[in-house]
């Protein structure tokens, strides 16, 4: 009698090669996974060298390149008002290996001005970790003769349209915190625009212009100095960062007023999410660090280190709040 060597295989064994095989599949992307990273992340910042993220992003890179145990590189993709580094990080392959610092201003308020903007910060890009947050000021050049806010908005008011004040350019959180002023208080200023904090700050510096909102990090120096007047932070409360200088938000009929800066961690949405996971808990180590949170707080930063739910969350709330005075100020792209 011959017997075969090709057999069929019994139900019983058919089943287990076929549960193997079904359970190595769907493990592969972990196992795939697993030993990311493997090589050297780009940290893309949206803006030239020396603004605020920029500082941020050197900060923390170091830190988190040694958890990770990959080296990362910080890449400046500056124009646009943040929109060329955006879409840079939106368009790049979700791996893991490409991360945007971002900040309220490129992830929600270009979308809200400019609607062919070309991305969605909320649908196109996946939190990873919430940096923190930070107040900005509203300051007076040296001669105004206003001190307080209510000084200000009496002296506003007597002069409808006189005073004008700078902002680091159309649509950003500087500009939107500007008119939302103008709505809370029902005064009237003009806005001037600028390409960025630092010539809006001579301008301030030289007289140039009456007023400017500014980060409180590229504010802080002339603030200390004496050489520009700090009227308010633009919180609901006063910053510890900011000791002696009032709340927006505490001043007679701008009650609750509160606008900051803030700053996350965001990669391609389509990321796979253990992935997204490892750079969330990395991250969250680096922000618990007293020395990261200190240059942080130099920058006019509150560490946050918040949970990627966290800051979408918080960003869900922030769009709905820029959206609000866009809209009521017909804020639109340059």
């Amino acid at each position: 009698m011959t017997h075969s060597t090709d057999l069929p295989a019994r139900p019983s064994r058919r089943l287990a090669m076929i549960a193997t095989a079904a359970f190595l599949a769907s493990a592969a992307p972990l196992m795939a996974h697993a030993a990311y990273p493997e090589k050297p992340i780009t940290l893309v910042v949206p803006f030239a060298p020396g603004g605020s993220s920029d500082i941020i992003a050197r900060n923390i890179a170091p830190a988190l390149s040694a958890k990770l145990g990959q080296t990362i590189v910080v890449e400046n993709v500056a124009g646009a008002g943040g929109m060329l580094g955006t879409q840079r990080a939106v368009r790049a392959s979700a791996d893991g290996y490409t991360i945007l610092l971002g900040s309220g201003s490129e992830i929600l308020i270009n979308k809200l001005i400019n609607p062919s903007v070309g991305y969605d910060g909320m649908k196109d890009l996946a939190p990873a970790v919430f940096i923190g947050t930070g107040p900005m000021v509203l300051l007076g050049k040296p001669s105004l003769a206003a001190k307080t806010v209510p000084e200000l908005l009496q002296l506003a008011r007597a002069e409808p349209g006189k005073l004008s004040y700078a902002s680091a350019g159309n649509g950003t959180p500087m500009h939107v915190a500007g008119e939302l002023l103008k709505m809370r208080a029902k005064i009237d200023m003009t806005h001037v625009p600028y390409r960025g904090a630092a010539p809006a700050l001579v301008d301030l510096l030289g007289g140039q212009i009456d007023l400017g909102v500014s980060t409180l990090s590229a504010a802080q120096v002339y603030i200390k100095s004496g050489k520009l007047k700090a009227l308010a932070v633009t919180s609901a409360k006063p910053s510890d960062l900011a000791p002696g200088i009032p709340a927006m938000g505490q001043q007679p009929g701008l009650e609750g007023f509160d606008l900051g800066v803030w700053f996350g961690l965001f990669v391609p949405v389509k990321t796979p999410g253990d992935i997204v996971q490892k750079v969330q808990a990395a991250s969250q180590d680096v922000l618990r660090d007293p020395t990261i949170r200190k240059n942080l707080a130099d920058q006019g930063i509150t560490a946050s280190g918040a949970s990627a739910d966290d800051l979408r969350t918080f960003m869900a709330a922030e769009v709905e709040k820029y959206r609000a005075v866009v809209k009521a100020a017909n804020i639109t792209a340059e």
